[in-house]
């Protein structure tokens, strides 16, 4: 990795908080989705990022591919300005930065540039110039970055640009094996490129009581990591996963159901320790 780069860090609002997890499967999008909506829904003012080339947050939250006419492509190719990628989407206060599978040849044709990790920095570092420009109630809270299933230079992008680092985590066997490798990369980003970049928690995904190895996960999970583990966990539920192919977050599509209510719940979560971050710093 780079030495100290010229970019300054991410300061102040809106909160760039990255949704990482190097495998696939996991809920990252599901989780992306459906907390940004929550937040949304409880008067944030949210965007999601589509750091993925699959696209799979743009297409769950209703963008056509052939609406995505300014991508997170351009953004990181340095094409276009964030302002200029984001679109509105079904879900009052939350917008997004689509993505397409232009996004995957994004990697080769930047290898030569020696900031290429801070290509999203920079571009965030414009953006935030642009919403000073704007009043309070018309800026951004809280950016979303839903980041590719891999430890890709995509998802350092991610990392360089952001406060903090929300791990989805399935509830499965080997999930602390995939933890480990996921956190010395935080580290690694936080020594090289992002010092003050944190964990901001660990949200376990597809819980399922009845199953005895979901509950011993969940175990390990907090004994090694303790209270960066979120409370709230989010239960395997058929509604999370038929929602995307209607184009609405869960929490549209079926509000009552438990996998909503654990997103309603986890965004309750982030926004305490979003607070008691805040008086922490202060």
């Amino acid at each position: 990795m780079m030495n100290t780069p010229p970019i300054p860090p991410i300061h102040g609002r809106p909160r760039v908080i990255t949704v990482a997890n190097q495998k696939g499967g996991v809920g990252k999008t599901t989780t992306a989705i459906n907390l940004g909506t929550a937040l949304a829904a409880i008067g944030e003012r949210v965007a999601i990022l589509d750091l993925d080339s699959q696209g799979n947050a743009s297409t769950g939250l209703g963008i056509a591919g052939k609406d995505r006419s300014v991508t997170s492509y351009e953004v990181m190719a340095g094409e276009a300005g964030i302002e200029e990628a984001m679109m509105p989407t079904v879900v009052p206060g939350l917008s997004i930065v689509p993505s397409t599978v232009d996004l995957s040849s994004l990697e080769m044709e930047i290898s030569s540039d020696p900031h290429r990790a801070l290509r999203l920095r920079s571009a965030l570092h414009r953006y935030q110039s642009a919403q000073s420009a704007l009043a309070a109630d018309q800026r951004l809270s809280y950016i979303l970055v839903d980041c590719p299933p891999s430890l890709s230079l995509l998802t350092v992008n991610a990392m360089a640009a952001s406060h903090a680092v929300l791990v989805p985590l399935q509830c499965e066997f080997f999930a602390l094996e995939g933890l480990s490798q996921l956190l010395r990369t935080v580290d690694q980003v936080r020594g090289a490129l992002n010092p003050a970049l944190i964990i901001h928690g660990i949200a376990l995904t597809m819980f399922d009581a009845r199953n005895n190895l979901s509950s011993q996960v969940v175990e390990d999970v907090r004994k090694v990591m303790g209270d960066k583990v979120y409370d709230t966990m989010i239960p395997r539920n058929v509604r999370l996963s038929e929602a995307p192919s209607y184009g609405r977050p869960a929490i549209l599509y079926d509000f009552k159901c438990a996998g909503s209510q654990a997103y309603v719940k986890l965004a309750q979560e982030v926004i305490e320790r979003e607070r008691q971050l805040r008086m922490a710093a202060a």
